[in-house]
């Protein structure tokens, strides 16, 4: 179980963080304000947390203006994808393992 918990990945350790991953994951791309509505977050809290997820380069942005307001939208990265399906496969195994 040990190599199982070895592989979580520790930016993924937060449920902010988790639920972002998860967003995109299923999402080609999401604006600010439709992660904020989704993840029930504040402005600051989501900004905290998409910043290092950025860090990480996991997920991606692109700013553009609507209507002269400004709209940043949000995508997973190949990098970001990998290591969250890394991190899923690792919990999966992690419960298979509990479970027999």
């Amino acid at each position: 179980m040990k190599e199982y918990i070895d592989r979580l990945n520790k930016a993924f350790d937060n449920r902010v963080r988790l639920g972002i991953m998860s967003a995109l994951a299923a999402n080609e791309s999401l604006d600010f304000n439709r992660l904020k509505e989704l993840l029930d977050l504040t402005d600051g809290n989501l900004a905290s947390h998409l910043k290092a997820l950025e860090k990480e380069s996991y997920i991606t942005f692109e700013k553009s203006f609507v209507d002269r307001k400004p709209k940043t939208t949000y995508s997973i990265s190949k990098a970001g994808k990998a290591a969250f399906e890394d991190h899923i496969n690792a919990l999966e195994a992690i419960i298979k393992n509990q479970i027999q």
